[in-house]
């Protein structure tokens, strides 16, 4: 099972809408710290969402046209937030470092790193330590995650 386990298992980061409580994430940053603290931010929150069977924040976090791609296949927002949300993964330890942030454009910004956990999905082990890549874009004035794609390191 690849991150669309590890992804309905994973990371990926809750951008939340400014309605009923919920945090608002900021704008463009103005400078390329600014961004990289934001989307970190944003991708340790997914783990967190990840860890604890949170949907909700993948519902906020995922763009709807979201694409998520491991070894398992291709899979779409639903998808994923049916996988966070459903009891056939359980994350008992995860660990996400090494983060470089690479900004395509004003509104698009990669983030890289590298993820190892302590998965298991069905009761299988999920591949780790991984290099994971989360496609951010700016829409409506708040980062979504529109691509995941989880590469496992082979040992």
């Amino acid at each position: 099972m690849t991150r669309f386990l590890v992804l309905l298992a994973a990371p990926a980061l809750v951008l939340m809408a400014a309605t009923a409580g919920r945090r608002t994430v900021p704008t463009v940053p103005l400078n390329k710290d600014a961004l990289m603290d934001t989307l970190v931010d944003l991708e340790k929150r997914s783990w967190v969402a990840w860890q604890k069977r949170d949907g909700a924040f993948f519902e906020s976090f995922l763009s709807d046209d979201h694409v998520e791609i491991g070894a398992s296949g291709i899979g779409n927002k639903a998808l994923v937030v049916a996988g966070v949300k459903s009891p056939a993964c359980v994350v008992s330890h995860y660990e996400v470092d090494h983060f470089a942030l690479t900004r395509l454009s004003p509104t698009t910004a990669l983030l890289t790193y590298h993820a190892a956990q302590d998965t298991q999905c069905g009761g299988q082990p999920v591949p780790s330590p991984a290099w994971a890549g989360s496609l951010y874009l700016l829409r409506e004035g708040r980062w979504v995650n529109a691509v995941y794609q989880q590469s496992a390191t082979g040992g």
